[in-house]
């Protein structure tokens, strides 16, 4: 079976993915960008704001809103250390009490607020949010630049996580054997794979552990 060319930006299949958080990646950084294929310019450089929702009791669904559209993405299998993502739940707000009830609040694994209303707004529901004993929401700055090595979809990112600047690198593909070679190539074999849920979650305290390289 032949491989599936990955374009940036593009759907494809569910891919695997390797990325790490910490406070410097300064020389895997350096080899990515010196190895990287030539890559759209509309990936050289990505900003985004974007809010993810923390559950004290859910580790597998990773929740994000990002220009009013809320995203979750639930883990499917590791491999070879590697995570698969797939695609759960997408919405915008304002938002049905309906899909709130069968498929937000589940996702967070926690018990749902009483919802008496048909839809709800945006503040609305982040006033649930900030309301629930288990949930947090977390604000998320992201400056991201793309690469492609080894036909993997890569890029290092400077992010701010309520404020608290930590980065970020990545490898992804629907090809585990690209991915492995591309954490090889770059210098980062052995560096724990640390996805956004787990390191929000070690930033804001609700996870005692460091990240990679603290």
């Amino acid at each position: 079976m032949s491989k599936e060319e990955l374009k940036i930006g593009e759907i494809s299949k569910p891919r695997f993915e390797f990325r790490t958080f910490g406070q410097n990646f300064e020389n895997a950084a350096m080899r990515m960008a010196r190895l990287s294929q030539p890559v759209p310019e509309k990936v050289w450089e990505r900003k985004s704001f974007e809010i993810y929702i923390m559950s004290r009791t859910n580790d597998i669904n990773n929740t994000k809103i990002r220009d009013g559209k809320m995203d979750i993405k639930t883990f499917v299998q590791s491999v070879d250390g590697l995570e698969q993502w797939n695609p759960l739940m997408k919405g915008e707000f304002p938002m049905s009490a309906e899909m709130l009830a069968k498929e937000v609040f589940p996702a967070f694994q926690v018990d749902m607020p009483a919802l008496n209303k048909e839809t709800y707004t945006f503040d609305e529901f982040m006033e649930m949010i900030n309301n629930h004993p288990d949930l947090l929401a977390v604000r998320v700055f992201k400056q991201r630049f793309g690469y492609m090595v080894n036909n993997t979809i890569c890029e290092v990112g400077n992010v701010l996580i309520n404020g608290a600047k930590v980065v970020t690198i990545n490898s992804e593909s629907t090809e585990v054997e690209d991915i492995l070679k591309t954490i090889k190539d770059i210098g980062l074999e052995g560096v724990e794979n640390i996805n956004y849920l787990q390191a929000i979650k070690r930033v804001t305290g609700m996870i005692n552990k460091p990240l990679a390289n603290e």
